[in-house]
C-alpha cells in the first residue's frame, strides 16, 4: 500500500499537543482590527483545541501528525 499524503494547508494550521489533540489558531485576526475590541482581539490570540466534530476528518488528512 502507498504511503498517504500530507495536507499541507492542514499541516501549517493545526499542531498536535503532548496528549493527542489537535491545536489550531483562531479566525478573524487578520485584517480589519480597528472596529475590533482590545478584549476580542486578546482573546482571538489564543489557540483552542479543535472541536471533537472535526477530529476525525483532520486525522485522514493529517495521517502523520
Amino acid at each position: 500500500m502507498p504511503k498517504l499524503k500530507t495536507s499541507r494547508a492542514a499541516a501549517k494550521r493545526f499542531k498536535k499537543t503532548g496528549t493527542g489533540k489537535l491545536v489550531r489558531n483562531k479566525a478573524y485576526k487578520s485584517h480589519i482590527l480597528t472596529k475590533k475590541s482590545t478584549k476580542r482581539k486578546r482573546n482571538l490570540r489564543k489557540d483552542i483545541v479543535t472541536d471533537g466534530t472535526n477530529v476525525k476528518v483532520m486525522k485522514k488528512i493529517l495521517p502523520y501528525l
